[in-house]
């Protein structure tokens, strides 16, 4: 009988990281792939980015609705609550052996929860990182004390994994999960990017994701309000800006892009989400990406486009030297993106790595087996 592998997936860039993983899981006949998709998949405000997977030629499974229309602590907060009751039906009704969760989001939080109630091992990918400047960081360890098995990207998050008390030999390095996108995703051109984006796309061209920095004492509303202001210091620059995530403050943020993008219809887009597709090939010729996303840290530098990550949401995360971190202060982002365009881009090295995520994970799930009671490992020390 093959075994069956849920996997959850909430935003468009948690699926474009996973889409890989399913293909492979869907194609071999000893799994069977199960699809649960909730958050902002199914929100319009969003995109309805679920259409994109079916697109695809994924079945979706199971649709857990759990976003509320506010996005104060108190409006996630019962969003998170009502995730937690739509995935026990949900995986009382598919009954998966494991179930496989992305990263660091409350919607996975919520998912880990669940399953671990429901007796259902969780396999954890791009655990072991560390983001100090949203609440993020405590989901994804969190999720990794409820998960069995571990795919991480690096030795560094490894190490840290174990030191969380996970069994060494339930921790695999595999690499970033972006990379067997990167690699086999025919990207779009020039053309049809300018096509769907209703602009001209000429250099400076800046990609601006800017997501809430949750735990900055610094207001959302003044954070954008300061990115906004440096960038209105490159008047000749193209800017294609993309909607913030479903956090805390996310609304306001978006709201203030499509304004400043209002004022200069004719060298600014705002759309919700571009698709990996077209996101991916806007990182293949654009100056500079600029924001506090992880796909900066993580996908950006394989494309040879230099990034300006701002602020402390991403801090803790190892990255390259195209990445130049900078606090949210309008002087500092003014040099700091004069920095990049004075760097320039570096070769596109979208075919050198050579970890194949999708293929290690795969034959993970399908070989795993699961103690009844799962242990914690302690780590010899002295003091």
């Amino acid at each position: 009988m093959a075994r069956k592998i849920a996997v959850i997936t909430a935003t468009r860039a948690e699926y474009g990281l996973l889409s890989p993983l399913m293909k492979k899981i869907l194609d071999d006949p000893d799994l069977e792939l199960q699809i649960i998709v909730t958050g902002a998949h199914l929100s319009p405000e969003f995109g309805l980015t679920w259409k994109e997977i079916e697109g695809d030629g994924f079945p979706i499974h199971k649709r857990v609705e759990m976003l509320l229309s506010g996005d104060s602590p108190v409006a996630v907060t019962k969003s998170l609550g009502l995730g937690i009751i739509g995935f026990a039906d949900a995986l009382d009704e598919l009954k998966p052996d494991i179930l496989v969760i992305l990263g660091d989001r409350y919607e996975m939080l919520g998912a880990a929860a669940a399953a671990v109630l429901a007796g259902i091992p969780v396999a954890h990918i791009h655990g072991g990182e560390i983001t100090l400047g949203a609440y993020d960081d405590a989901f994804r360890h969190a999720i990794t004390k409820m998960s069995s098995l571990h795919f991480v990207a690096h030795e560094d998050y490894r190490r840290r994994v174990i030191q969380m008390g996970e069994v060494p030999d339930s921790v695999f390095v595999v690499g970033p999960a972006c990379l067997d996108g990167i690699r086999e995703t025919e990207l779009p051109t020039g053309n049809e990017l300018e096509q769907h984006l209703g602009i001209h796309l000429s250099s400076p061209l800046f990609v601006v994701t800017y997501h809430p920095e949750t735990r900055s004492p610094l207001p959302a509303e003044e954070q954008i309000k300061r990115l906004l202001s440096a960038l209105d210091r490159f008047p000749s620059a193209t800017m294609v800006f993309t909607g913030a995530n479903a956090d805390t403050d996310g609304r306001v943020i978006n709201e203030r892009m499509l304004e400043f993008c209002r004022l200069a219809p004719e060298k600014r887009a705002f759309v919700q989400s571009l698709g990996r597709k077209r996101y991916w090939g806007m990182l293949s010729i654009a100056d500079a990406i600029i924001g506090n996303s992880s796909s900066g840290i993580t996908e950006a530098p394989f494309f040879g486009v230099p990034v300006v990550n701002i602020g402390a949401r991403q801090q803790g995360r190892i990255r390259g030297d195209l990445v130049i971190d900078c606090p949210c202060e309008v002087e500092g982002l003014e040099l700091a993106i004069q920095k990049v365009l004075t760097c320039g881009r570096r070769s596109f090295k979208r075919k050198l790595a050579s970890f194949r995520p999708a293929k290690s994970i795969c034959a993970h799930l399908k070989n795993a087996s699961f103690e009844k009671v799962k242990r914690f490992y302690d780590i010899q020390w002295t003091e």
